[in-house]
């Protein structure tokens, strides 16, 4: 059922993205990512929301947890997770992993996807 609850979520949160990125492409042009950095900053927000009401109001059954997180977050914006991660090491006081996971993370993602491109330029 947890894999219903997140595709049914997912498909809401990609269709969102989609709809952002075709409003910000028609309202500000395509120079800059204005729709992914909305995305990104919005998605993380609404994950902090989300949280500390999951945290601090008991009673939301775990099946709305994933649905709104893992499904609708998740298909809207991979970097509320990534926010996640880095405020959860953070609160444990691992500001060095924080860093590091930070780091690492936007590096090797940038480095993985430019790999990805010479690959298959390559090959051809």
């Amino acid at each position: 059922m947890g894999f219903l609850i997140v595709f049914i979520g997912g498909g809401i949160g990609a269709a969102m993205r989609h709809g952002f990125n075709m409003l910000f492409a028609r309202l500000l042009g395509t120079a800059f990512p204005y729709a992914t950095l909305f995305e990104n900053v919005s998605g993380s927000v609404v994950m902090g929301i989300l949280l500390a009401l999951f945290a601090f109001r008991t009673g939301i059954p775990q099946h709305w947890q994933l649905f709104m997180t893992t499904g609708i977050l998740g298909g809207y914006t991979t970097f509320s997770t990534f926010s996640l991660d880095t405020a959860v090491l953070y609160e444990r006081g691992e500001v060095g992993l924080a860093a590091a996971y930070v780091l690492l993370s936007v590096a090797l993602s940038i480095g993985g996807l430019f790999a990805g491109l010479a690959l298959i330029r390559n090959l051809g």
